[in-house]
């Protein structure tokens, strides 16, 4: 049986609720390796059925939890570089780049 929108919807927003109403005082945060003390960083937590808790290490109290879907998802997308910070073709850059420019020849005509 295939979800509809509005349960699709419903369930994503019953998996946030039970995600953030998880007690993880106890996590174990991890960053990634080299990462000095007190250096910024991103650190993680796995929870419960592979979920995860990101923070940055300036501001701890802040706490972004992702279910194992969102946060499979986010891992392929960082690994095929739809985060990369350098537009390239394979996050969409170049092409926002070359849309860019041929708007601003189309208004300069």
């Amino acid at each position: 049986m295939t979800e509809t929108a509005e349960e699709m919807k419903a369930r994503k927003d019953r998996e946030r609720d039970e995600l953030y109403a998880l007690d993880i005082s106890g996590v174990a945060w991890h960053c990634a390796p080299g990462a000095e003390e007190h250096e910024e960083r991103v650190e993680i937590a796995h929870l419960p059925d592979g979920a995860v808790a990101m923070r940055s290490s300036l501001e701890p109290e802040t706490v972004l939890r992702y279910t194992a879907a969102e946060w499979h998802a986010f891992v392929l997308g960082a690994r095929d570089g739809e985060f990369d910070l350098t537009p390239t073709e394979r996050n969409g850059g170049l092409i926002a780049i070359e849309e860019a420019e041929e708007e601003r020849k189309a208004a300069s005509e």
